[in-house]
């Protein structure tokens, strides 16, 4: 008897929308981002200063990711919770790494331009 047979697809049920899982591990991005906008959290655009210059959340600051080591200190020294942006999420995804190895509270928001639907 083949085990293929007791496969079968895996599908998240509509109450849980597909973030179930993410949830249970304590996860839940909608509400960590308005939790960090009720903290009064800077945004960090980590895009060049180009594309940066090309579109932008109003308000936000431009630190682009190749210096985001030498200005996490600068960061810290603002006292507030991070999130970081950039075109895809890629960049900002390294940038929230390398400032939560300086111990800065941060999260990940994404694309700017989705993350500006959402403020």
């Amino acid at each position: 008897m083949s085990h293929k047979n007791n496969l079968r697809a895996h599908t998240f049920d509509e109450k849980s929308k597909g973030m179930g899982f993410f949830r249970f591990l304590g996860f839940d991005k909608k509400n960590d981002l308005q939790n960090f906008i009720n903290k009064g959290a800077v945004i960090v655009d980590v895009r060049t200063a180009n594309e940066y210059a090309s579109g932008h959340i109003s308000g936000s600051k431009n630190i682009p990711l190749d210096t985001i080591k030498q200005q996490a200190e600068n960061i810290k020294k603002l006292n507030k919770p991070v999130i970081a942006c950039c075109r895809s999420g890629m960049r900002s995804s390294q940038a929230v790494s390398i400032l939560k190895q300086h111990n800065i509270e941060c999260i990940n928001g994404g694309s700017w331009d989705s993350l500006q639907n959402k403020l």
